[in-house]
Formats: structure tokens, sequence, C-alpha cells
């Protein structure tokens, strides 16, 4: 499998991830700003929380953890990196997030 597949993977596979307290996937909810991998499956995910005082962020990279090495168990170890900037706003929901469906 290629990098670029398996950085795919690695992203669909996120969606599994819910956010407890809304009750939408992390992808749909615009919180994952990156997805990487290296030539060793280790892989590295930058993504963001919906407040820097967000009392279910631990929870929410435990589970990114778990779904990974659940999901794709060729991945070797998972890194998951919660940035403040850019900051997370609604506007960065996917269509799906916010109840329009097309």
């Amino acid at each position: 499998m290629s990098q670029e597949a398996f950085e795919n993977k690695l992203f669909a596979n996120l969606e599994a991830v819910i956010d407890p307290e809304l009750g939408v996937d992390i992808v749909n909810l615009g919180l994952v700003y990156d997805v990487t991998a290296d030539e060793n499956n280790n892989a590295a995910i930058t993504m963001t929380m919906t407040s820097i005082g967000c009392p279910m962020a631990g929870q929410i990279v435990s589970d990114v953890k778990k779904v990974l090495s659940t999901n794709v168990p060729e991945v070797n170890e998972i890194e998951v990196n919660v940035v403040w900037n850019p900051p997370w706003s609604k506007e960065r929901m996917a269509k799906i997030a916010l109840g329009i469906r097309d």
C-alpha cells in the first residue's frame, strides 16, 4: 500500500471517532487538520478541539488511538498532536455535521 493510500485509510477511519458532547465524528466536525504517516507506518494526527477547555479532549485523543490501532492493524505508533492554531470554528464543519443533506 502506498503511503498516500495508507494516510487516506487512517483519515477515513477517524470518522469512527465521535465527539461525545456533540455526537458527530471528528472528521465532519472539522477537528482533523492533518494525517501523515512515515515509511514505518507510524501515524501523526494533527487536530484541534472545539474549545481550549474541552472537557472531553483526553477521551477524544484516547479514542483516536484506540480506533486507529483497532481498525488499521498495520499502524505502528500513533502520535496525536492537539493544536490551537488555527482555532476551530463552526465553518470547518461539513454540511452533514450541520444537519444539511445534499
